[in-house]
């Protein structure tokens, strides 16, 4: 059975030719010119489901009728929605559009205009992210107070789950599955199968930060997940940090 996208923009031209080239590549495609009709699409507000009925969420940022940003932390508060991949558009051009937009809980972003291609690859990557494991299913990784369940996909401090998106999960995953290993941004890239990471990318950075807010007593002074200055980043051993 294909995946299912759902896009939304305004923009009907390049949501035609966007669609057309994702439905090639073997998706099921739906697509929204306003919020208003991504909302009724994803079942978001009164009319409740127990799930979306997408696989994943291309997002434009401006829209006719509000900005996407809204969209996003709607989805990312409601907890059958939290998990759903989702990509921005934006047509944006300052750096902190596109941070604020990762903080409130978009997966990736993708900068106007862009190659079919690219959004397609990048797609591809949130959803086998988002895919659960085929290996330790039933393994649950134990850090003092922080565990990290990677059958229920879920991150809990002193058993109460963290609102971690599917991204921010896994790669909250890759860092704890090699305590006490300094792992630059691009080996933490290849260790999600993502995109290569542009110069000025910050994804990881505002990705990590969120993860901190979930996960230490005091993020502004982690003891779990710490900044190598100049090389990346490392989780903490057990010892360093219980």
């Amino acid at each position: 059975m294909p995946a299912r996208l759902l896009l939304i923009d305004d923009d009907t031209r390049l949501s035609a030719m966007v669609g057309d080239y994702l439905r090639a590549a073997g998706f099921d495609v739906d697509v929204a010119g306003t919020l208003a009709a991504g909302r009724e699409r994803l079942l978001v507000g009164p009319a409740l489901a127990l799930s979306t009925p997408f696989d994943a969420l291309v997002l434009d940022l401006m829209l006719p009728d509000g900005d996407g940003l809204d969209l996003c932390r709607q989805l990312r508060a409601e907890p059958r929605t939290r998990q759903l991949p989702l990509l921005m558009l934006t047509a944006r051009g300052e750096p902190m559009d596109r941070i604020v937009g990762l903080e409130l809980g978009a997966d990736d972003y993708l900068p106007k205009p862009f190659e079919p291609r690219e959004l397609l690859a990048r797609i591809k990557a949130l959803l086998r992210r988002a895919a659960p494991s085929s290996g330790g299913a039933d393994e649950v990784l134990r850090f003092g107070r922080l565990e990290v369940d990677l059958g229920a996909r879920v991150a809990r401090v002193d058993g109460k789950p963290c609102d971690l998106t599917s991204h921010q999960f896994e790669l909250l995953v890759v860092l704890a599955q090699s305590p006490g290993r300094v792992l630059s941004r691009d080996q933490i890239m290849d260790a999600l199968k993502g995109h290569p990471m542009e110069a000025f990318d910050r994804s990881i950075d505002v990705h990590i930060s969120r993860i901190r807010a979930l996960i230490e007593d005091d993020p502004k002074e982690p003891r779990r997940v710490l900044t190598v200055r100049g090389a990346g980043y490392v989780f903490a051993k057990k010892q360093d940090a219980d």
